[in-house]
């Protein structure tokens, strides 16, 4: 820019605003309180990238939106960073994480303030500090207390390189996402949340209307949660004590029942094995071992290997006697751990009854298709048409779907074999990690009292140093080996006890960050009870789509049961969440393995960063992405370029508004309308877009813009580039921050239809002029004034016109 230094003013700005405080948010003052939230950043070695500053600047942009347009703006910052990611760089490189992490903090709060984002650093907070994770520990404790935490022995993914138990998420193709090794099934006693509780009330918050949320993330928490109606049924165990109960969604196909399955780790597996089978039973579930939960998740499409256990279980109508297997292909996790087998009418029974050799016996006769009784039409299992009728089925031969699940439902209740019910597919929350960073799970272990909560008045637990803070191949955690640590009194009895060893899911440290940066600075609890009624829920959460599931539903289910004790007066904790794009470079997805990750660093200190801003903000739907070419940013630089000169240069046209003619006014008024409305809904690309047509329409009126609307622009563009457009808030004679004496400017809607229009002159497809024709001017009226305008005329140089192409109110082309 001809007078504009990017480094320079951005420098000067940023300076600014730290020694004023402009962007510290007064909490006490919480009328028209706006909390806006981008999720916080996890601090790696690399730095962020052009992705990540992507995402932070549209979520700035938000906040700076709702600033101008009068709103008391909390904008916080703070840094995830505890787990494996760390510790594994660590690891590699020979360093520390204790010393690690500051580094990385500190290079990432370097980034940001030289994107010009309007954080209030002072409410920064930082995952590893004892004054956070001190408060972690406590809502740990609380849970404990309140029956939400249990310790149980469960089936996990284990990755033999990390040494630590990943999530289902973590696990691609059976490979750990972070180290490509394949992850083993392995039985370890971990700590979980009890989330499953809040199932109903999770899924039924999200299907109330004013939940405003993207349909896209509404659907993605429901089918997570994954509600299932349903009957359970009880099947007695032949010759034993024992029964094993099944969830199905269709008891209707009772009667087709020919078999069960067992999951490998079902304990009723042990003890209804015969003798005979017991060999074969148990080298098949060792083997079973060996894979990882997704693995057997997909041998839900793969080979149906089981096998068969020589027990029987006896049907709950018919009483007789089916047979029992045991199969990877059913899953501890869901349920029981146990599946009826009805071949007909299921495809994953029907494969593997074929390869067993046993029963397909049809229940159902579709009334429009026959053939679909046999079992390899099972997709269509599900159809309820009136038209089906149970067939094979005793009592209810002839009975439609509907009423057929309800007579068998209602008969197995008589006879106290099953009854209505629901199932999830949420599963509890692991929060168990056997590694070094990260909070200690604040427990004390006693052979007398059992597991006990450490008292609030010794929290936080603090993370030992240790130097080698490598983990073990038994699954024990490295700080097993620090005896102080480890060796302790029990809080209840004072006998001797021992400290738990594992730390917690870093998922737990970013389900109640937004909780506690409004009370940074409160040290006698979490969050301050004033200043949190004040100020949650959060208005605008913006974030990544590969957070959509996990972290909002942990998010949502510690504030709904930090709520139900009292400590809260919300239960959800984010009024709207709305994911960001993602940003592609040239065409391909930026990968290190390509070589094609852009650091912000280069292209701040060549265009400076109100460029680059703006320039992502304009590739594309912020909601979507966009392609990041280098060649594109050269039409940014022209278009800031230009709105400097247009601004600084103003003044001299007449400052009010109603001075303007129709025309303008439209235009102004159109302009200020489209920019508010594309903001509020994150439509950053359109509302640039529309700040380039009112320039050249400025420009293309021969005209300077009046002072009201500099100023106007100034507020409009401010968001995007608020470096420039604080300089140029200056220039124009102003005394303060744009951000403290700027507010959005009013549109009137009475001005936004004119009488007359401009309408673009071309000669050859090169634009020559503009006229001002009343709105709806025929071709001819066109035409003729075309020619009378002396710049069209210049243009035509005497030449005949071979042809008029003529779009009214939009666009006169001559062709000579």
């Amino acid at each position: 820019m001809d007078t504009y230094e990017a480094e320079t003013v951005e420098t000067k700005w940023q300076q600014y605003w730290d020694e004023n405080a402009t962007n510290v948010t007064d909490l006490s003052r919480s009328g028209d309180k706006f909390y806006n939230l981008m999720m916080f950043p996890y601090p790696s070695a690399e730095g962020l990238h052009i992705g990540n500053i992507y995402a932070f600047t549209g979520a700035d942009i938000q906040g700076r939106y709702r600033r101008l347009a009068g709103h008391n703006v909390f904008q916080p910052i703070g840094f995830d960073a505890f787990g494996i990611n760390a510790e594994n760089f660590a690891i590699k490189s020979g360093s520390h994480p204790a010393f690690q992490i500051p580094a990385n903090i500190e290079n990432f709060r370097r980034q940001l303030k030289s994107m010009g984002i309007m954080y209030d650093w002072s409410r920064a907070v930082d995952t590893t500090q004892p004054d956070y994770y001190r408060w972690t520990q406590w809502i740990f404790v609380k849970f404990f207390e309140q029956g939400l935490v249990e310790h149980r022995e469960a089936p996990v993914n284990w990755c033999p390189v990390d040494k630590t138990v990943l999530s289902n998420e973590q696990v691609i193709d059976g490979m750990c996402e972070r180290c490509g090794t394949q992850v083993e099934l392995r039985l370890l006693k971990q700590w979980f949340f009890k989330i499953t509780d809040f199932a109903e009330r999770l899924l039924d918050n999200v299907e109330q209307d004013d939940f405003d949320w993207s349909p896209s993330t509404k659907l993605i928490q429901k089918n997570w949660i994954g509600r299932s109606e349903g009957a359970e049924v009880t099947f007695d165990i032949k010759g034993t004590e024992r029964s094993i109960s099944v969830f199905t969604t269709r008891p209707d196909t009772l009667f087709g029942v020919t078999f069960m399955v067992l999951a490998p780790e079902n304990p009723a597996v042990a003890e209804i094995t015969s003798d005979a089978q017991r060999a074969a039973v148990e080298a098949y579930v060792n083997e079973t071992q060996q894979q990882d939960l997704n693995s057997r998740r997909r041998a839900e499409q793969g080979d149906k290997s089981g096998v068969a256990t020589g027990g029987f279980a006896v049907h709950p109508i018919t009483g007789e006697d089916i047979p029992i297997y045991v199969a990877d292909y059913v899953m501890m996790d869901y349920g029981s751990g146990a599946v009826m087998g009805v071949a007909a009418h299921d495809t994953r029974d029907f494969e593997f009854a074929q390869r067993h050799g046993l029963p397909i016996v049809p229940v159902i006769e579709c009334g429009e298709d026959p053939s679909r009784t046999s079992g390899d039409m099972a997709e269509a299992y599900t159809d309820k048409a009136e038209a089906d009728r149970l067939i094979n089925s005793g009592a209810c031969d002839g009975l439609s779907i509907p009423d057929a699940m309800a007579a068998v439902t209602k008969t197995l209740a008589n006879k106290g074999a099953g009854s209505t019910q629901t199932t999830y597919r949420l599963h509890d929350w692991c929060v168990s990690r056997q590694r070094y960073w990260g909070p200690p799970i604040p427990i004390i272990h006693c052979d007398t009292c059992g597991p006990q909560p450490v008292p609030e008045a010794d929290l936080p637990v603090l993370l030992p140093e240790l130097e080698d803070f490598r983990p073990s191949d038994d699954g024990t955690s490295p700080l097993s080996k620090v005896d102080d640590f480890v060796n302790v009194p029990c809080p209840k009895c004072g006998n001797p006890a021992k400290r738990e060893t594992d730390v917690s899911d870093t998922f737990l440290d970013s389900a109640w960050y937004f909780l506690r940066y409004p009370s940074v600075g409160t040290d006698g609890a979490p969050f301050d009870p004033q200043v949190t009624k004040d100020w949650l829920p959060v208005d605008m959460y913006i974030g990544g789509q590969e957070h959509a599931v996990l972290h909002l539903l942990y998010s949502r289910f510690v504030t709904m049961a930090l709520s139900d004790m009292g400590y809260l007066g919300i239960e959800e904790p984010f009024k709207s969440f709305r994911r960001h794009g993602m940003i592609v470079r040239d065409g391909q997805k930026m990968s290190k393995s390509k070589g094609n990750v852009v650091g912000p660093d280069e292209y701040v200190a060549k265009y400076g960063c109100d460029v680059i801003r703006c320039y992502l903000m304009f590739m594309g739907p912020f909601t979507e992405g966009g392609d990041f070419r280098d060649s594109g940013i050269a039409g940014i630089v022209r278009f800031l370029r230009r709105l400097w000169t247009q601004v600084t240069e103003s003044g001299a046209a007449p400052s009010d508004p109603d001075a303007l003619d129709d025309i303008d006014a439209r235009e102004y008024n159109a302009t200020v309308k489209k920019v508010g409305e594309d903001l509020a809904n994150l439509q950053y690309n359109t509302a640039i877009a529309r700040l380039m047509e009112f320039s050249n329409h400025v420009r293309g009126r021969q005209r300077n813009y009046t002072m009201d609307e500099a100023k106007a622009v100034c507020v409009m563009l401010a968001p995007f580039t608020p470096h420039l457009a604080e300089e140029m808030w200056q220039a124009l004679g102003q005394s303060q921050s744009v951000f403290v004496e700027g507010r959005w400017p009013a549109h009137d809607d009475t001005k936004l239809h004119a009488e007359t229009v401009v309408v673009p002159v071309q000669v050859n497809g090169k634009r020559r002029g503009e006229l001002s024709l009343p709105k709806g001017a025929s071709q001819d009226a066109a035409h003729e004034a075309a020619i009378a305008d002396e710049t069209v005329s210049r243009a035509l140089d005497g030449k005949e016109i071979r042809r008029v192409i003529y779009v009214p109110d939009r666009i006169l082309n001559l062709v000579i």
